[in-house]
């Protein structure tokens, strides 16, 4: 079973909810995890993520984690949210580097701009934006 890992900066808003959208898109096929590069442990989701994603009847139990090296090691691919976390990855674990990839690098190819905008503080359109966003990219990615 393929388990994929995603990453944002504080695992509160994209990571969390591209996790939610993949489980729930898998359906028990592959699994998902999330991680933040600068999480403060044990957070709570943020309030718009967590509605968008009951909005799409989507569940979502979460608390924020600071990536570790161990969650790397594990993964079949780590989806980053930013070419600047992606960037941040493969300095710090350069051996994982063939599996770090942006999510839209990952689904549209390396052109263009590469990055999800962080909704954090936003309010519930641009999260529902971003829910959108990282949904129709994750019903294309293709895990051979």
């Amino acid at each position: 079973m393929k388990n994929i890992l995603f990453v944002c900066t504080g695992n509160t808003c994209r990571s969390p909810m591209a996790e939610a959208i993949f489980n729930n898109i898998q359906n028990g096929n592959a699994f998902a995890r999330s991680a933040g590069l600068f999480s403060a442990e044990g957070s709570r989701a943020a309030e718009n993520a967590s509605r968008v994603l009951a909005e799409n009847k989507i569940q979502l139990e979460h608390r924020s984690k600071q990536l570790v090296e161990e969650d790397l090691e594990s993964a079949s691919y780590v989806f980053t949210m930013t070419r600047a976390h992606k960037e941040m990855l493969m300095d710090k674990y350069p051996a994982a580097a063939d599996k770090i990839f942006t999510l839209k690098e990952y689904v549209k190819g390396p052109e263009g701009n590469i990055d999800i905008v962080d909704p954090f503080g936003g309010n519930i359109h641009t999260y529902r934006e971003t829910f959108q966003e990282m949904k129709s990219l994750i019903e294309k990615l293709s895990l051979d």
